[in-house]
């Protein structure tokens, strides 16, 4: 069970986010000062470096919580599945996780993807975590595989699957209305490139 300290510092942190974010689309990132947001969850820069280093991890708040989950999936996986099902298993993981995300909105997620898109310092740190993200995930699938994967197939499986996933999500925000409706649009990529990873290993 959480406890009252862990409910506090979960409910200060998504303050920060949603202060952040408010006023992003207000001001614009670059116009938005730290102290302004820690101000928007009533707490003091000091506190606000606590959680986010800066304002570009206010945007990737959630970057840190799905790597652990791919890995998690990594270290839990049964032997028997193949590497292909397993990494369509990861990528529905997270989207439920996305989708039961206390406080997520559609509009938090099309004002965070219009961010990135437009912000340069947001579309490098972008690239910067999609890389490293990816690259990460890649060795540990094929450490995890490594009697059935090279490293290029592992590369290869990942930067398909994940680079389709989030290319889809990006691209479905002018088209879609609703989170459940970007979710689906996410699955539908996943399936377009499962029947080649299931030819992996």
């Amino acid at each position: 069970m959480v406890g009252l300290r862990e409910r506090k510092k979960e409910r200060t942190r998504r303050a920060l986010i949603e202060g952040a974010l408010r006023l992003f689309d207000e001001k614009g990132f670059e116009e938005t000062t730290l102290a302004e947001i820690a101000a928007e969850a009533d707490v003091s820069t000091r506190t606000f470096f606590s959680y986010f280093a800066s304002k570009e991890d206010v945007v990737f708040y959630d970057m840190d919580e799905r790597m652990e989950l791919m890995f998690s999936a990594l270290a839990r996986r049964d032997p028997g599945v193949p590497p292909g099902e397993l990494l369509i298993t990861i990528i529905d993981d997270i989207l439920v996780q996305a989708a039961t995300q206390e406080g997520l909105t559609y509009e938090n997620t099309e004002l965070r993807v219009r961010l990135i898109l437009t912000e340069p310092t947001l579309q490098g740190r972008a690239l910067q975590l999609l890389f490293s993200s990816q690259l990460r995930l890649a060795q540990a699938l094929h450490e995890a595989y490594a009697d059935r994967l090279t490293l290029t197939d592992s590369a290869a499986a990942v930067g398909a699957l994940i680079g389709a996933v989030k290319l889809a999500v990006m691209s479905g925000i002018e088209h879609e209305r609703s989170l459940d409706e970007l979710w689906a649009r996410a699955r539908r990529a996943a399936e377009v490139v499962q029947s080649g990873l299931r030819s992996l290993g």
